[in-house]
């Protein structure tokens, strides 16, 4: 059990960052003191280290909270579905643009731009 300040200074996170997410009801304390102090278990922590990732990686706080509470049924539901498809369809984008950054690397730029042209299709 630790207090707010270690689980966030552990999840590389704020004191603040922590009570919101609460309020979000996607951390809960495990316990608290007779002075009111929060208390949290090693879930709290990976829940917290699992929303920074998913942050990072584009997902918005709602999509998170989707997640979360599809992991705990059986029905994964639509929104990881949607996800992948976003997530793919931002893998194609980054590769053509990858694609055109080594063109302009190779070959300079030409009549138009090829990083321009490749997020313009």
């Amino acid at each position: 059990m630790v207090r707010i300040s270690e689980l966030a200074r552990a999840a590389g996170v704020g004191i603040s960052t922590v009570r919101f997410y609460e309020r979000r009801g996607l951390v809960v304390p495990t316990a608290r003191t007779h002075g009111g102090y929060r208390h949290y278990d090693r879930e709290a922590l990976k829940r917290l280290k699992f929303i920074r990732r998913a942050a990072r990686l584009g997902f918005t706080l709602t999509e998170v909270e989707q997640i979360l509470t599809a992991s705990t049924t059986p029905d994964v539901g639509d929104v990881i579905t949607g996800k992948v498809a976003e997530i793919e369809q931002r893998m194609r984008d980054l590769d053509r643009v990858r694609l055109a950054l080594l063109d302009v690397a190779e070959n300079g730029v030409q009549a138009q731009c090829p990083v321009v042209a490749a997020l313009s299709d």
